[in-house]
């Protein structure tokens, strides 16, 4: 391939070489276009302490300051940023076809939310720690009721509408309305405390568009993760943005657990740390000389780390080294980890990741897991003034095993 009068020509191969170059960059996708378009800082890594510690800067689309965040295994799954709301102001009105939610950081206001122009509108007002869903394409305006900033972290199924569509024309100007994802009712954002099972896995879900304190809100008990892990799916305005909220216990951590990209926890209350590592590593692996293989982020409220950065599936366990619980939520984008398995309709599958290596999961009891992950917990629960609360028997290894 070489440049012939200003343009490139290509030959084809001889006989027995490859066509192409071999090796390459990853190219930008229309994603990334955008997302260096509106001129933010992006921050890609596997996680981060704490959202507020992020740099801002103005967002003339938006109306406030932010910065994109891309955590390592998110690219191409779903989007996410930080937006600062300023005191007293509010953001510009926007409307997009992808989904869209929020997590309060810091502050205290309302959103307006309507279904066309100069229709009625949905008022709804919202604090720290709250949680809420704009519907798909409904006209919406954020407003900040205090003098002091407020900062808010979204995220959207913005990656994978652009990257399909790659025309932005068209993600904020389709004129189609989603009568079936946003209504009139009075009550669309009142909060729902009922608790029903969900239709794939039947684990606790609640249908409802706006979770006023995600920080205390009621979890009911799961035990999947730890002994005495809560959790709840919120399942708002008919999304397929996929999230939960769930805790661990004083003096608890999750088994590892595997699974692919597209996870994020971020912390909303307590703090710890998470490691994560290639499944191709093991369940063992600092013994099996590894560790340099395992990736540390240690995080409080509000920080954030990717489950599995890598692609492939990667092990990812869960700590708590406060003297609370450790509260956390994650987000999925619309990745649903019973949805992209590959399986055709109608086929069998098992909750993986809540069951374990014995069991057919990808869930690693303790019994079986590298000793360097109990010591290294209860050497980092004794610094925060603590006490590992994990039952000895925990570790013993059952008969016939």
């Amino acid at each position: 391939m070489h440049e012939l009068d200003g343009a490139v020509h290509w030959h084809e191969p001889k006989t027995e070489e490859r066509a192409g170059f071999g090796k390459f960059a990853q190219p930008k996708s229309d994603y990334d276009k955008f997302m260096e378009a509106d001129g933010l800082p992006i921050f890609r890594g596997v996680g981060i302490r704490k959202v507020q510690d992020l740099p801002l800067v103005d967002w003339p689309r938006m109306g406030g300051r932010g910065s994109y965040i891309q955590l390592h295994g998110t690219e191409g799954k779903w989007g996410c940023y930080v937006v600062e709301v300023p005191g007293a102001g509010a953001l510009k009105v926007e409307k997009h076809i992808y989904e869209e939610i929020y997590l309060v950081v810091e502050g205290r206001g309302s959103t307006e939310v309507w279904a066309e122009d100069g229709g009625p509108k949905h008022v709804f007002e919202w604090q720290e720690g709250s949680l809420f869903s704009i519907p798909v394409n409904a006209y919406h305006r954020i407003v900040n009721a205090t003098s002091s900033p407020a900062l808010l972290l979204g995220g959207t199924t913005a990656p994978n509408m652009i990257n399909l569509a790659g025309n932005t024309d068209f993600i904020f100007n389709c004129p189609y309305s989603f009568a079936d994802r946003f209504s009139g009712d009075e009550d669309f954002y009142k909060p729902v405390e009922d608790v029903e099972p969900d239709p794939i896995r039947g684990l606790a879900m609640r249908r409802t568009n706006l979770v006023p304190d995600v920080f205390n809100c009621e979890l009911p008990l799961d035990n999947r993760r730890a002994p005495g892990w809560r959790r709840v799916e919120p399942f708002m305005t008919g999304n397929k943005f996929y999230l939960w909220i769930g805790q661990h216990e004083t003096g608890r951590y999750s088994k590892a657990h595997a699974h692919t990209s597209a996870a994020i926890l971020i912390c909303v209350k307590g703090k710890g740390y998470t490691c994560t590592w290639p499944e191709e590593c093991g369940v063992n692996p600092w013994k099996d000389g590894h560790g340099d293989k395992v990736e540390r982020v240690d995080y409080e409220p509000v920080g954030m780390v990717s489950a599995a950065p890598g692609g492939a599936r990667w092990y990812h366990q869960h700590f708590n080294t406060s003297n609370e619980p450790f509260r956390l939520t994650a987000w999925f984008g619309p990745n649903h980890p019973s949805l992209v398995t590959g399986l055709r309709p109608g086929e069998t599958q098992i909750d993986y990741t809540g069951m374990d290596i014995t069991e057919g999961g990808t869930s690693i009891p303790y019994w079986m897991e590298d000793p360097y992950v109990r010591e290294e917990f209860e050497r980092c629960v004794a610094a925060s003034g603590g006490a590992s609360r994990m039952e000895p028997h925990r570790y013993d290894k059952p008969d016939g095993k």
